[in-house]
């Protein structure tokens, strides 16, 4: 059987083009996967949609877009080890050698092979009915989370949860994230589940900070001002969080992130590109602080956190505002390119709420 649909191709200039795709039988390892749901990145919109900047890893080779997928297998190639037809599934969105050091700890992410090749970057992606993937990049998804959840934990939930776990959240911390895109939003949910006792979310754009604030993700959100670190700090009695997430990819958010962290507290840089200045002695050295990076996250933390995610009951779906048909795909991303959403998703047999 011949599989077609259309794809979505992101040729720069802030555009999406459909085109058609036929999709070829599943080779060894591999599976044919029936999308289900597929969420927008702001990775994508940093590097592919507004004009491909990205080079290396990031470099975009016109493949079908979309780097967070999740479905159900409708067909196999041959050896097939561990997923079988029928299995719901999310697709870890890098596609690595399998050998060498990072790819043998689950950190795909992180493999230099010239083999690598994430979707919807140098390989088609899940901006599609349907899209071939190897079985090693698979994770299952139970029957307790929605496809939209999976497509969320695809990307976003597991960059988060990576950064989140490398820092330690517990019900002893108050915690700030600054910037609250997406990305932002899922740092605030699952420091909440995590045990965090004290949530503040900041952000320049006041609709992010309304839905933060709306959902109920954070005790306390601000519009960044001249006034931000003032204001969070109050928020703490004046002694700063023990744990800081920027997710704002910005100077000032990450300036705000390392000054209000308290004398010994770690912070997490999650958000791509920009720059930060700060002054080491006083912003970090002499208060004992831990800035940490933290890329993506490995498979294996990413089955973690699917079964975590279950036994939290929380629903990485909630944080999706709008959601289109793949024949609205240019909407969609025109308006998440706009920054003043939650999560934006392209749902395939899906009812659109």
């Amino acid at each position: 059987m011949i599989y077609k649909s259309q794809g979505a191709f992101l040729p720069g200039n802030s555009s999406v083009i459909l085109k058609d795709v036929e999709f070829r039988k599943p080779g060894h390892g591999e599976v044919l996967i029936k999308v289900k749901s597929s969420t927008i990145c702001g990775s994508d919109i940093r590097a592919i949609y507004r004009e491909h900047l990205g080079k290396g890893p990031e470099k975009y080779q016109n493949k079908i877009a979309g780097h967070e997928p999740a479905g159900q297998i409708i067909e196999c190639g041959e050896g097939m080890k561990r997923f079988k037809k029928g299995d719901r599934v999310v697709v870890y969105h890098i596609s690595g050698c399998g050998c060498c050091y990072d790819c043998r700890r689950g950190y795909m992410i992180s493999c230099k092979s010239d083999s690598r090749a994430a979707y919807g970057w140098q390989r088609d992606g899940g901006m599609s009915e349907y899209m071939i993937a190897e079985e090693k990049d698979l994770i299952l998804l139970p029957d307790e989370l929605t496809y939209t959840d999976g497509a969320q934990i695809a990307c976003g939930f597991g960059t988060v949860y990576e950064a989140l776990d490398r820092i330690g959240i517990s019900g002893n911390d108050a915690v700030l994230v600054t910037g609250l895109g997406p990305v932002g939003l899922a740092a605030l949910m699952l420091a909440k589940a995590m045990g965090a006792q004290k949530l503040v979310g900041t952000d320049t754009v006041k609709e992010r900070c309304d839905i933060a604030k709306g959902m109920g993700l954070a005790d306390e959100v601000y519009v960044s001002d001249a006034d931000a670190l003032q204001n969070v700090m109050k928020a703490t009695n004046n002694r700063g969080f023990e744990r800081a997430v920027d997710c704002s990819g910005h100077t000032l958010g990450r300036q705000l992130a390392i000054r209000a962290t308290r004398q010994w507290g770690k912070i997490a840089m999650i958000g791509e590109g920009g720059t930060v200045e700060f002054n080491p002695s006083p912003d970090i050295i002499h208060d004992q602080k831990t800035i940490f990076g933290s890329w993506v996250t490995s498979t294996w933390k990413m089955e973690e956190l699917v079964e975590r995610i279950v036994r939290w009951g929380i629903h990485p779906e909630d944080l999706v505002t709008h959601r289109f048909t793949l024949s609205k795909v240019s909407e969609a991303f025109s308006l998440m390119a706009e920054g003043k959403c939650g999560k934006v998703a392209i749902v395939f047999d899906e009812e659109i709420k």
